[in-house]
């Protein structure tokens, strides 16, 4: 199957990023990015990307769709941060009747999840009754299929579950009041009193139903680089913006302009190497793990430490792309209408999820020594 990415005029893509260009402060304002422009990822593609082909979407490798984000992120890290979670593979360990049933309606089905904290739920005769409140539900405000964190069981090896709701069915509750990535509006999600049924639970990462190639790709570690390429889009962005400026801008003090300080030359062309360098080892590690699945193989234990490595070491470079980018810029920076306030605040945020925190670097190098890393379900 041709996916819509490969269909659609070239243009397509780059016309939503400029309705993103121009909108990107609204989103901040209201803290989320609208339906509407949820509706215009839908017609590129953003949200069918992670659908079974056998359900009509596109289940694009992983690189592709990363490449994807990595553009929205440069224009606007919220909006990119809401487009990832067209990566939502974890659908697949649903019950082949029950995907059916969510896509039934067409493949460009948008996924938000409140997962954490894990709430205990008691058994009802054919599911689970559901109540509580759960954190971080990016996406939440546009989504048509609403996820939540429940305490695994004994079927469950003790993994957690997540619980598919509607929309109707849950409370936002409006209170995501941050500095950075402030328009991803991932607001808490109240459930009271709902009734899921078993056909509509799954292990967050557990064995999928649909064999395709996409689906054999490590779930856990693709949700890590999702999140973590955002800092490549906002990495790039502000070196961009520091290249710009720094060509054609004076100092404020009428010294000579940016690019002919030496320091300004050599520190951009530093971030500019670690920034591309990163952004390689990201990509490489994906499209060598991708082709080991999609040739019948299991991806290797040390393959998926290296996905989670090259996912928190490209959000860390990303960040300090920025930071660099930031210091370079002195004082016209400070002000809050210079767009290198809104890269450093979001690229700051990205760095702190805990799918990308320092001990994946332990981890990491454990898997690699053959040494049992000590981050629960690590690979």
């Amino acid at each position: 199957m041709t996916d819509v990415l490969d269909t659609a005029p070239q243009t397509t893509l780059d016309g939503v990023l400029e309705v993103i260009a121009r909108r990107r402060e609204e989103f901040g304002e209201k803290k989320f990015v609208p339906r509407d422009i949820i509706s215009e990822f839908k017609k590129v593609g953003i949200y069918r990307a992670a659908t079974p082909r056998r359900f009509g979407g596109d289940a694009l490798p992983p690189s592709r769709f990363l490449r994807i984000i990595e553009k929205i992120s440069a224009v606007d890290a919220s909006a990119g941060w809401v487009a990832s979670f067209g990566s939502s593979v974890y659908l697949a360990a649903l019950p082949l009747a029950t995907q059916a049933e969510l896509y039934g309606d067409g493949p460009d089905v948008a996924f938000a999840g409140g997962l954490y904290p894990v709430q205990k739920a008691e058994r009802s005769d054919d599911g689970w009754n559901v109540a509580g409140e759960w954190k971080f539900s990016s996406g939440c405000r546009g989504a048509d299929i609403l996820g939540v964190g429940l305490v695994g069981n004994e079927h469950t090896g003790g993994k957690p579950l997540t619980a598919l709701l509607r929309p109707e069915q849950v409370e936002i509750v409006e209170n995501w009041d941050v500095i950075g990535l402030n328009g991803t509006g991932s607001h808490d999600l109240r459930v009271t009193g709902q009734v899921v049924r078993d056909e509509w639970t799954f292990v967050r990462g557990g064995e999928p139903t649909v064999d395709e190639p996409l689906y054999r790709y490590p779930a856990i570690a693709y949700a890590a680089q999702v999140l973590a390429v955002v800092n490549l889009g906002a990495g790039r962005a502000a070196l961009d913006y520091a290249i710009s400026t720094g060509s054609g801008r004076t100092g404020i003090t009428g010294a000579p302009k940016l690019a002919d300080r030496a320091y300004y030359r050599m520190d951009v062309a530093k971030a500019e190497a670690e920034l591309r360098s990163a952004r390689a080892f990201f990509y490489e590690i994906s499209d060598e793990v991708y082709a080991t699945v999609e040739a019948g193989d299991p991806a290797t234990d040390k393959q998926k430490a290296l996905l989670r490595l090259a996912s928190t070491h490209v959000a860390r470079v990303g960040a300090k792309a920025v930071h660099t980018a930031y210091t370079l810029s002195g004082t016209a920076a400070i002000y809050d209408t210079n767009p290198m306030q809104r890269y450093l605040r979001d690229a700051s945020v990205v760095t702190q999820h805990a799918f990308l925190g320092d001990g994946i670097y332990d981890g990491a190098g454990a898997v690699l020594m053959d040494v049992p890393p000590s981050i629960p379900a690590f690979i």
